[in-house]
């Protein structure tokens, strides 16, 4: 199975190592997204991967173009794999292999399209989540599942950690898949459109915690925000503006008060939600490391009866 594979960001690597090591398929290329010039800014982990596989590398500023799509079908591969790209990939350039593109989606498909599956089901507090391999049609995550991996999520797992889990086992379930192909044994599963649900871009602000929602919540917001955007929030100080703090950890408890309002702050730093409260366990304040949040308490002068506010 001859194969070009586009990918830009680290989701995409263990799939790219596994194939590349197991020999199940021949990789002519890797496609990335092209660096967006910013100074110092560190080559993509797909870029990395391919160099040190001594794959050659190519990073067009689309791959959609006619000229990307004319050196697309000039490798004439079998397929095109795609998985943490960064660019929807149009009709013909999915015509320019054999057998179209193949794409590696990190959530049981057709729940959570778009493109923070992994943090959404975390967002979500879901209990299971997993993998889907889908052929590429037109429309976004959209097409027939051949091949999928289930996995429980941990209640304190943040949203890096499962990524990297899942990862790693949407990599078999890709070798598996080519193997399929490669056999004309693949067989497609329609999707339920009436099971669809949403996994938009997140943005900075997804991370700014409202305390008027259920400790349990939070806590799914503070794990689901690693590595970015990540959750925060804004401390008093007693001199000058509140001071923006990042919630790196968090335990759900119960007990009572004013969202928002500081129920210890000792030995533990306890905040009171719309249900429940919110134990901050590690916190890092603005222009300082991240830290265990009774380290903190020690130098920030925050006192119970305080309020820790949304903006």
């Amino acid at each position: 199975m001859r194969i070009v594979a586009l990918g830009t960001g680290p989701f995409a690597v263990p799939t790219l190592r596994l194939l590349a090591d197991s020999g199940d398929a021949e990789l002519l290329a890797v496609v990335t997204r092209p660096p967006r010039g910013r100074r110092g800014e560190p080559a993509a982990p797909m870029a990395l991967a391919a160099d040190e596989l001594g794959l050659p590398l190519w990073q067009p500023e689309s791959v959609n173009l006619a000229e990307s799509v004319e050196r697309l079908a000039g490798y004439e591969a079998d397929l095109l794999l795609v998985c943490d790209y960064g660019e929807i990939l149009k009709p013909p350039a999915l015509a320019a292999t054999r057998l179209g593109g193949i794409n590696l989606h990190g959530s049981l498909l057709p729940r959570y399209r778009g493109a923070a599956p992994v943090q959404w089901a975390v967002l979500n507090g879901d209990a299971e989540t997993g993998v889907s391999v889908i052929q590429m049609t037109p429309g976004l995550d959209a097409g027939p599942v051949l091949g999928e991996a289930r996995t429980p999520i941990d209640p304190d797992e943040t949203a890096g950690d499962l990524e990297a889990r899942l990862a790693a086992m949407g990599a078999e379930v890709v070798q598996r898949v080519v193997a399929e192909l490669a056999a004309g044994a693949a067989q497609g599963r329609p999707q339920d459109g009436s099971q669809v649900s949403k996994a938009p871009r997140l943005k900075k602000e997804h991370g700014l915690i409202d305390w008027s929602r259920p400790a349990t919540q939070i806590k799914n917001q503070v794990r689901g925000l690693q590595p970015w955007p990540r959750a925060y929030t804004f401390a008093p100080q007693a001199k000058g503006e509140p001071l923006r703090l990042v919630v790196d950890r968090a335990e759900a408890t119960d007990a009572d008060g004013a969202p928002g309002e500081v129920l210890e702050a000792d030995e533990r730093l306890l905040v009171a939600t719309g249900e429940g409260a919110l134990e901050l366990l590690e916190v890092q304040p603005a222009g300082k490391r991240r830290m265990a949040a009774a380290e903190w308490l020690r130098g920030a002068k925050l006192s119970a009866g305080a309020s820790l506010r949304s903006g």
